[in-house]
């Protein structure tokens, strides 16, 4: 099963791309001459007619003097009005005018064409998997104690999809990090399509890690295919999204739970070389490396290997 670290390079990397292809670095912003926090207090102030200047900076997270010198020329430029709260001389209500709500018009359709100029290119589903990121990374990122990402469960046995999204995993993983293509990909689904067919024996389970509805790791033990009393883990692996937050470490405890609870003498996997995580993860629990050899069924040559754990004392 294949961990890795957080990519916190690659996020940051198409994080600084994301800010580029927006025009946060300079030139026209949202159709606009402003910059982008006078395009973001125009939205702002429209969404939330009344607001304050106060709240408007904490919003946007600016100083005060710094928006008070943005407001100064929306007001100067007709975008923006200010009226006197009417319980209290000291604060002022902001609100757009006929032309700032023409400009905000104007910002709201350069930005959707935009947006769905780059969702054409995408599927529905792509389009839910970016909406439901960007939430999660900028709650992350904001320190948003208020907000509860979905929780992680594991589940077992089968349920509808299963044998697609697992599959989807190690075919994704693979084909990036080792060059594995349709062969392999084949291999995965008849193997699992099979394995599902025999779930009714005691000796065989799977288990799905899930976020809300989404599998984003998987882990099985087949009981049967290598002969009396050895357990076979098979399916091991976890979505890019969440490697490196436990998630692998939650499903081998599980399998393994289950694998003494049966009473199997030995608990036989395989894996290839290079995948340093997993396999610190496999010799934390008692596995051990005991044959590997080079092969190339897959499309390119690894370095296959054979781990082997022993009923615990």
């Amino acid at each position: 099963m294949p961990q890795q670290p957080f990519p916190i390079n690659d996020i940051r990397s198409t994080s600084r791309r994301l800010v580029r292809e927006l025009g946060f670095m300079g030139g026209d912003f949202a159709g606009t001459d402003l910059p982008p926090s006078a395009v973001h207090a125009l939205i702002e102030i429209e969404a939330c007619p009344d607001i304050t200047a106060r709240d408007l900076g904490k919003l946007l997270r600016l100083e005060k003097s710094s928006v008070s010198r943005m407001l100064r020329k929306l007001v100067l430029s007709g975008d923006v009005r200010e009226e006197t709260d009417g319980g209290d001389s000291r604060i002022k209500r902001l609100r757009l005018t006929g032309q700032g709500q023409e400009q905000v018009s104007a910002i709201h359709g350069f930005a959707n064409r935009q947006v769905s100029g780059a969702l054409t290119q995408l599927t529905s589903a792509d389009a839910d998997t970016i909406l439901q990121g960007l939430r999660l990374y900028a709650d992350a990122l904001g320190d948003r104690t208020d907000t509860v990402a979905p929780s992680m469960e594991i589940l077992e046995g089968y349920r509808p999809g299963i044998i697609a999204r697992i599959t989807q995993m190690h075919a994704l993983y693979y084909a990036r990090t080792s060059g594995f293509g349709q062969r392999f990909e084949s291999v995965v689904a008849e193997g699992l399509a099979a394995f599902c067919n025999r779930l009714e024996s005691p000796k065989n389970e799977i288990w799905v890690a899930m976020r809300g509805q989404e599998i984003i790791g998987s882990v099985a033990i087949d009981g049967e295919d290598l002969g009396a009393d050895i357990a076979h883990l098979r399916w091991f692996i976890v979505d890019d999204g969440v490697r490196g937050g436990g998630v692998g470490r939650r499903l081998l405890e599980t399998a393994l739970a289950f694998v003494d609870e049966k009473g199997f003498a030995e608990t036989h996997l395989w894996t290839f070389n290079g995948l340093l995580a997993a396999r610190h993860l496999y010799e934390a629990h008692g596995f051990k490396c005991v044959e590997e050899h080079p092969g190339s069924q897959w499309g390119s040559e690894v370095l296959e290997q054979r781990f082997v754990r022993s009923r615990p004392e």
